[in-house]
């Protein structure tokens, strides 16, 4: 990759493996929207615009510093998703088939917190509702950025009450919402330690919030934390491996099961037809 700045912003050259639509909003993050050919949206504080022709990425708002400490890791460039891909589609032909459909996704690096935070509002609820609810908290709790506001820090939301969050229209989440941020403030749910400790530690550290459960969880690890072996399920991923892969389980999928959960869950939600 070339990384040129120009004056308001970064072409990136030579990417590969990546589409913005599959990636940015097939529900691993609530924070982006098409605008004027590309996706607008704002994590870690900063609030870009990105556009990808062929192989040339281009960020406005963005300088070169910016894209190799923030943009790259988020996106995930480093990681050679080609051959994790053809790693991948050896496992069966569905999935052959789905890796192939969906092979511009890649699992962004998100901040934790907001990684945490959006899934326990995403339970029992749709895209469009979820981004709403996002959009009304980072609004009235976050710091304005440009056109958008920073998503709210756990330290401001750790000193709220449940009632306070009213206004984001969550319902029952909010209790959730509170618990997770004091819990994650004081220390008692530690985020940056669930990057090493066992799959199966790291999930029980974050249920230990009120709301969170094993997919809560598994959202949190893959899409916050990187853990790529992570494969969550919710109603839809159970009808899609109960139909594609009745005789899988979701502990089949690899080292890289994350990504192939994602190829999946893209493939079956653009092809309905596969369900009757």
């Amino acid at each position: 990759m070339v990384c040129v700045e120009f004056e308001n912003g970064v072409k990136v050259s030579g990417i590969r493996d990546l589409d913005l639509a599959q990636t940015l909003d097939c529900g691993q993050s609530f924070r982006w929207e098409e605008h004027d050919g590309g996706f607008k949206g704002t994590a870690f504080c900063r609030e870009v615009v990105m556009r990808l022709d062929g192989d040339v990425l281009t960020i406005e708002n963005c300088t070169a510093e910016d894209f190799e400490n923030i943009w790259k890791d988020y996106l995930d460039l480093s990681l050679d998703y080609g051959k994790i891909r053809g790693d991948i589609e050896q496992i069966h032909p569905i999935l052959r088939e789905a890796a192939s459909y969906a092979s511009g996704i890649r699992i962004l690096r998100q901040e934790p917190w907001e990684a945490l935070c959006t899934f326990i509002i995403s339970q029992n609820n749709n895209i469009k509702r979820i981004k709403g609810i996002v959009s009304r908290l980072c609004e009235n709790f976050g710091e304005k950025i440009g056109t958008s506001y920073a998503f709210p820090t756990v330290e401001k939301l750790a000193q709220l009450e449940p009632d306070d969050l009213a206004v984001i229209r969550a319902g029952f989440r909010s209790k959730y919402i509170i618990d997770g941020a004091r819990k994650v403030a004081d220390g008692e749910v530690n985020l940056e330690k669930c990057r090493e400790l066992p799959y199966e530690e790291a999930r029980a550290e974050l249920m230990k919030i009120k709301g969170v459960g094993v997919k809560v969880a598994d959202c949190t690890l893959l899409f916050g934390l990187h853990r790529v072996e992570a494969f969550p399920v919710d109603v839809w991923m159970r009808r899609a491996l109960d139909t594609l892969f009745p005789e899988m389980t979701e502990n089949d999928f690899g080292p890289y099961a994350g990504i192939a959960q994602q190829y999946i869950f893209h493939y079956s939600r653009m092809h309905p037809e596969l369900f009757g």
